[in-house]
């Protein structure tokens, strides 16, 4: 890969700009926030009274009781009652991608530093154009199919993205040290 790839410049740039520290904005005059207004909770609704179940009061014969206590069968609800047959599967259609207008941004925290790549048809064949920034003049790769079209969307799009989280790694990983270094006051 050659070290002067328009790519891997403008993924530096992006990188470099995500890695840049900001200072927190400090705390709001009370002349710029306006007055918090009190807002009174929603009146309570009251619950009805739980109602408690007392078991029945025990027998006062001498039979012996029954070692499990019988339950009457509920009766099956509405969903229950639905039998197999009558559920009808849906089968769901899978729509293939439609080529012409799939597009995909790159990484980057503005627009004006992102890549573009987005499949036009032409004639029945099917081009990329891949543009950095808005505006900017497109690169056309084609023609091609149109699935090659969406994978080298695709694979663009991933590549790119790659290199961007490389190059913010190797930032992070050069700024790490840099912070352990102790400064002299003369040096600024």
């Amino acid at each position: 890969m050659p070290h002067d790839d328009p790519t891997d410049n403008a993924l530096a740039a992006i990188a470099s700009i995500l890695d840049q520290t900001t200072t927190p904005p400090g705390p709001a005059k009370a002349a710029d926030n306006p007055p918090a207004t009190v807002e009174e909770p929603p009146p309570a609704v009251e619950e009805p009274p739980a109602t408690v179940t007392v078991p029945p009061p025990l027998p006062q014969s001498d039979e012996p009781l029954p070692s499990e206590p019988t339950q009457s069968e509920p009766e099956p609800s509405e969903a229950e009652q639905i039998q197999p047959e009558q559920i009808q599967p849906i089968e769901a259609k899978v729509q293939p991608i439609e080529a012409n207008g799939y597009s995909k941004t790159g990484p980057g925290p503005m627009a004006a530093l992102r890549f573009r790549w987005t499949v036009r048809e032409d004639g029945g064949r099917y081009y990329v154009d891949e543009t950095f920034g808005e505006g900017s003049t497109p690169l056309v790769s084609g023609p091609m199919e149109a699935a090659a079209a969406i994978k080298f969307v695709d694979d663009r799009e991933a590549d790119a993205r790659q290199r961007f989280e490389h190059f913010k790694q190797e930032m992070i990983s050069r700024a790490a040290p840099a912070s352990l270094v102790p400064r002299d006051d003369s040096e600024a």
